[in-house]
């Protein structure tokens, strides 16, 4: 359980379950959104804690809080009214919050994560709101452990650190300060999807300053005034933080959100060995992409290592997705050599080549130049996307670019004549940047593409069949692996954790039916996770990095799951 305390009240865990001791009197217990439970406490309750006047008479539990609360946010006017419902719920009462979200996940998850997400973040400065989470300045670094631990909890009372740099915030680029939001949204996710304990995350945003000079030239903005810091200072920052929370935090796992691509690799590949990190735009999203392909694989009852995988965005989810694919075809039987070479990956200036333009991070993908002499190309010395596939003739393509449109009728239809169920995968966000629309993909391969978006879209109708579109929501493992981590208490999330999460996913649903979705829907999510949850956490035992015994898995994951209600009130 959580450690959390302060003088007002303290959180704990017996044989009759969760209880709170409230120390805190009247107006001071309604002010605080983790003991505050409004009209839901007793007479008794109210007696005790000082609280008969400051309420309305009428006792209504959780479960008429729950309607009143949900009549309320189906009567905003559009999804940011939502959002800011939703969040004002969360600024009074937790648990209800968690309860409405819990119950409410597959309708509230584009609100408080992808998309909405992403406009209010455009809109953090110009609101006035109860800050929440953790902000940490490059320009102060000595009072980092100080801020860390602002929040109470103590050594062992912090299983997940979202954290966010805000450069790379949801296909809008560099948000500062403004990402924090994007950190406060996954977690409320792993709470309500995964069972991780409100009191036991922390939303962090490393403030290192911004290059968005929209930003910079706003009175309002309430980040650091500078332009983004990079090169040795920014690295000496990041090893520290690193370091620190490891030590004030050391059962946390740090899950890092929305980071330059060049960074996030660089992060994952320098102290991933050493530490407990989760990189979701890398290894959520590759999860989530290879269960999909798995999935597919599945229904045509082949394997991935037969596919050819074109990834059309080459940055740190696209080869992310092709390091976990590459880890799936070498588990089939491939040699490393034999599934790199399966796959052909694009970045900004066309395919990646040995003597073309592109990052370290992704020279691993660049295909030999002698491999590419007499391709007919539609424009001399660039290796496009319609070239790809007429000269490679995949069986997938995803697109990580945030080039709305790219998947074009001409390229669409010249791999549907190659492959009987195409699976086409625009994983972009905000869904203005898919690089195509599920109803197109399916006109133009009359209804025999498999396709997996990034952002929720509606079925789709074609000759009779209804389709219905999977949605590669990271939410789908990204809650279970945390859950599976906290359970094991692992020293690291290994590739092996991240594969087995992916396999349990692709094994949550059945695609053999013409229309069916290649991944289950968001509206079983919490058992998804513990699913997850399950297969990540025995994986870690197997390979060793689990540092407390699982006797009975199961269980221990169940009994690991926060349940949204209330705790039973123990008057201090």
């Amino acid at each position: 359980m959580s450690d959390r305390q302060s003088s007002l009240f303290e959180f704990g865990h017996d044989q009759l379950g969760e209880f709170v001791r409230i120390a805190a009197r009247g107006s001071a217990v309604l002010a605080d959104p983790r003991i505050n439970r409004g009209s839901a406490f007793t007479a008794a309750e109210r007696e005790a804690l000082d609280l008969d006047g400051l309420i309305p008479d009428g006792v209504i539990g959780i479960d008429g809080q729950l309607r009143q609360a949900y009549r309320q946010y189906l009567a905003q006017p559009d999804d940011l009214a939502r959002y800011l419902f939703l969040d004002s719920a969360h600024d009074s009462d937790e648990v209800l919050y968690y309860r409405l979200l819990a119950d409410h996940l597959e309708e509230m998850l584009p609100i408080v994560d992808t998309p909405t997400v992403g406009r209010a973040i455009g809109q953090y400065s110009h609101w006035y709101q109860r800050p929440r989470g953790v902000y940490l300045s490059i320009d102060d670094p000595d009072s980092m452990e100080e801020s860390l631990l602002a929040m109470g909890q103590g050594p062992h009372g912090v299983d997940v650190v979202a954290t966010t740099d805000s450069e790379a915030i949801l296909g809008l680029g560099d948000q500062g300060v403004g990402g924090v939001a994007i950190t406060i949204g996954k977690l409320a996710v792993y709470t309500a999807a995964g069972g991780i304990h409100p009191h036991r995350v922390l939303p962090v945003v490393l403030d290192v300053g911004t290059d968005n000079l929209t930003l910079l030239s706003d009175n309002s903005y309430v980040g650091v005034r500078h332009s983004r810091v990079r090169g040795a200072q920014y690295d000496e920052f990041l090893e520290r933080y690193i370091e620190t929370v490891t030590r004030v935090f050391p059962d946390a796992m740090i899950h890092w959100e929305d980071f330059g691509a060049v960074n996030a690799t660089r992060i994952l590949t320098e102290y991933g060995d050493d530490h407990r990190l989760f990189n979701d735009d890398i290894q959520g999203t590759g999860a989530v992409a290879l269960a999909a392909l798995a999935s597919a694989a599945s229904a045509s009852r082949e394997h991935l290592s037969d596919q050819r995988i074109v990834i059309f965005g080459a940055g740190s989810a696209g080869t992310g997705i092709a390091r976990l694919a590459v880890r799936f075809m070498t588990q089939e039987g491939l040699s490393r050599a034999d599934a790199v070479s399966r796959i052909w990956a694009l970045n900004s200036h066309g395919l990646l080549h040995a003597s073309g333009q592109m990052f370290d991070y992704q020279r691993p993908w660049a295909r030999p130049d002698e491999e590419l002499a007499g391709w007919d190309l539609d424009v001399d010395g660039e290796y496009g996307l319609a070239d790809v596939v007429r000269h490679v003739r995949p069986a997938v393509l995803i697109g990580c670019s945030t080039v709305s449109g790219a998947f074009d009728e001409q390229v669409v239809t010249m791999m549907s004549q190659y492959c009987e169920h195409p699976v086409i995968m625009p994983l972009s966000n905000p869904t203005e940047r898919a690089e195509a629309t599920p109803a197109d993909l399916l006109a133009w391969t009359g209804g025999r593409a498999r396709v997996v978006t990034g952002s929720p879209f509606a079925p789709v109708e074609i000759d009779g069949v209804t389709h219905r579109i999977a949605q590669a929501n990271n939410a789908l493992v990204f809650p279970g692996i945390g859950l599976g981590v906290t359970a094991s208490r692992a020293s690291r999330v290994s590739s092996g954790m991240i594969a087995a999460a992916a396999r349990e996913l692709s094994r949550a649903t059945d695609a053999k039916a013409p229309g069916s979705s290649l991944l289950p829907p968001i509206s079983g999510l919490r058992a998804t996770s513990a699913r997850v949850g399950l297969a990540v956490a025995r994986t870690a035992v197997d390979e060793g990095l689990a540092t407390v015994s699982l006797d009975s898995p199961t269980q221990q994951i169940l009994d690991a799951m926060w349940e949204p209600e209330y705790p039973r009130v123990v008057v201090g």
